[in-house]
């Protein structure tokens, strides 16, 4: 796929904007599919040698270009916040717009299709998660994320494209919404607050933005034809030494508020990505420690909190 031309969707969130970027240093030719007026679409207008086009979701299904690609990168999503993860109605809009974007990409001329699955797809698991782990969601997000994937392996098999899907675990680095659990201890501790969190018991595999990025352009250099790939560092740390990892990086006198938060019913203990398969087919290995990168997120915070 070396220095082949790329199309994408979903380009101004996390997954998205670090994929740009590693694209971007590369010098690969690149399109990026941006919802009109998005709140976030500077940062992807700063990158450099990435041509923007203004598209909702809504409107893959209608949208034209004479310019030929060769492979898709569908990232979009709606409705990814917790409010939403249980709406039934507002999560298969989403598959709609999974197929909407396998036609495209075939209108466009792609031979590869890959979509970003997750890990919700699965449900709690209380082992490492394989490609082939037994898939048992247990809620409207991952459910609408399974059934993207088998129907657009389905439709991108019968117009004659490769697909691949990317069942993505925790990330983290700059970029990150601001309401993940790593952003908020960030932006707290920078201020000299005290972020209040669980026990900390939970085992959790968290993988740093640039490394997502390698992988994923890697699954579409070397990926196999109808694969899943878990995507993630194959390690896991418990979120009580991350977060002390993270304080210590910012003011080791701010204390951590272990405790001071409850267990959620639901609460997932265990999440660890098998990714052997994925470094078997492509040769990914994490690169960035979590002491380095979150070293890196930590500046990033630091110089948005600077600017405003």
């Amino acid at each position: 796929m070396v220095n082949k031309k790329i199309i994408l969707t979903g380009a101004t969130g996390c997954v998205g904007v670090n994929f740009l970027k590693y694209l971007s240093e590369r010098g690969i030719e690149t399109t990026a599919l941006v919802r009109p007026n998005s709140l976030r679409a500077e940062t992807v207008r700063g990158i450099k040698n990435i041509k923007i086009i203004e598209c909702d979701l809504s409107l893959l299904s209608v949208f034209e270009s004479k310019e030929r690609f060769d492979v898709f990168y569908h990232f979009g999503w709606e409705y990814t916040g917790k409010e939403f993860r249980n709406d039934s109605y507002r999560q298969n809009n989403n598959i709609a717009y999974t197929l909407d974007a396998v036609k495209l990409a075939a209108n466009l001329g792609c031979k590869i299709f890959i979509g970003a699955g997750s890990q919700a797809e699965y449900g709690r698991v209380q082992d490492t998660i394989t490609p082939e782990t037994p898939t048992n969601p247990d809620n409207a997000y991952g459910a609408a994320k399974l059934c993207a994937y088998k129907m657009s392996q389905i439709y991108a098999n019968a117009l004659g494209m490769k697909h691949i899907w990317a069942r993505i675990f925790s990330i983290y680095g700059p970029y990150d919404s601001a309401e993940t659990l790593i952003s908020k201890a960030i932006t707290m501790i920078l201020r000299h607050e005290s972020p209040v969190l669980t026990e900390g018991e939970q085992q959790w595999d968290y993988l740093y933005g640039g490394d997502l990025a390698r992988a994923l352009y890697l699954i579409g250099e070397k990926g196999v034809s109808n694969s899943v790939y878990c995507i993630g560092s194959g390690q896991t740390r418990s979120i009580r030494d991350y977060m002390n990892i993270l304080r210590d990086g910012i003011d080791p006198s701010v204390p951590l508020g272990f405790g001071k938060v409850p267990y959620s019913e639901n609460q997932v203990m265990y999440l660890c990505a098998d990714i052997d398969k994925l470094t078997k087919d492509t040769g990914f290995l994490p690169e960035v420690s979590f002491e380095e990168g979150i070293k890196r997120t930590i500046e990033w915070h630091r110089h948005r909190q600077n600017q405003n």
